[in-house]
């Protein structure tokens, strides 16, 4: 086994806190990352705090991981030590279902996805994430990660960008489609900046008109205050698309007002009541109201790939470990533009 250290939760109501613990050796696919930045997702704390069901405490949270490579076992032929990678949300599968043989791990149809923390493992070890120094991944999960980005803004790329980029992809988004993005946060500021670069009209929506500044600078073409009615109204059967990033509870009727005929609203945010639709919202014009779950590794290296290309990295602050207990009450009153991640040498 190989000693590792990290930050971990020992029950729902702790702080996070120093805790040292025990990654497994090395095996023959298995490749073992340096961690050098871990991007903080709303989704951890969530799971911190077993509001997503139990949690398997203690628990090391973090799914926006980025590293390099100083091992790599006796069957990887992919990578090489020394080099960059990535780890998202996912460490495993059976990789041999429908699901995973089509490159949409996340999906596994014999229910074998396995979380890169808060999971059992195939062996029914338990999976700890990013908030740590080192973690070994089969190679299969592991991304090759370009150097020519700046590597901090790169790690919420592993969640962030692929919840954003997969559903742009599988729609089709470009040039000459209105989209409009619901909410600005980790995940809107990406999809303001995959529709703009993919040639898209985009208009920001948001409640709070303190975020006009930040979507312009984003490249969103127009931004509509959703509280004046007024501006509201002139957006009646405006998009083709609109990318709903908002997990509070919101009016999904009046936006999906907004879709042309066979428009198409797509929930990557996950409120935590039922969603409250009129069945009129959707057949007055063939609407579709649709959601999607990060990407698959093919998808992902996809994305990271395109990312380094384009040059598209998050907009990030940069924490020192012994901060995230303060960072995660600021996530908490999103106060941060627009994702905290940690620097793991202040380990």
């Amino acid at each position: 086994m190989l000693n590792a250290k990290g930050y971990a939760a020992h029950s729902q109501t702790d702080a996070l806190q120093p805790w040292d613990f025990e990654r497994r050796d090395v095996g023959a696919d298995d490749v073992l990352i340096d961690i050098l930045y871990c991007g903080i997702c709303h989704s951890d704390i969530h799971q911190v705090r077993s509001e997503w069901g139990p949690a398997i405490y203690p628990i090391v949270p973090g799914h926006e991981i980025v590293g390099r490579i100083s091992a790599v076992g006796a069957n990887v032929s992919r990578f090489k030590v020394g080099q960059l990678a990535g780890i998202g949300c996912m460490v495993n599968s059976c990789q041999h279902c429908d699901s995973c043989n089509h490159g949409q791990e996340q999906f596994c149809d014999n229910k074998q996805t396995v979380w890169t923390y808060n999971a059992r493992d195939k062996d029914g070890s338990v999976t700890y994430g990013g908030y740590s120094n080192k973690i070994v991944c089969d190679q299969h999960f592991v991304l090759h990660v370009s150097g020519k980005l700046d590597l901090k803004g790169v790690a919420p790329l592993l969640c962030a960008g692929i919840t954003t980029y997969s559903p742009l992809r599988k729609w089709k988004v470009g040039k000459g489609h209105k989209v409009g993005v619901l909410g600005l946060g980790g995940l809107g500021h990406m999809a303001v900046k995959f529709a703009v670069s993919f040639g898209a009209e985009v208009t920001m929506l948001s409640t709070s008109p303190s975020k006009e500044a930040d979507a312009k600078r984003l490249g969103a073409h127009k931004f509509v205050l959703t509280k004046d009615p007024e501006q509201v109204k002139n957006l009646d059967r405006y998009f083709d698309f609109i990318i709903d990033t908002v997990s509070a509870p919101h009016d999904y009727n009046m936006y999906l007002q907004m879709l042309r005929t066979n428009g198409v609203q797509i929930c990557v945010g996950l409120p935590p009541e039922p969603l409250k639709i009129a069945g009129g919202s959707l057949m007055r014009g063939n609407r579709v109201l649709t959601a999607s779950s990060i990407g698959g590794i093919p998808e992902t290296q996809e994305m990271l790939d395109y990312c380094a290309e384009h040059q598209i990295v998050s907009d990030i602050e940069l924490i020192n470990i012994k901060d995230v207990n303060t960072a995660y009450e600021r996530v908490l009153k999103s106060d941060v533009k627009y994702r905290f991640v940690i620097d793991l040498a202040t380990l």
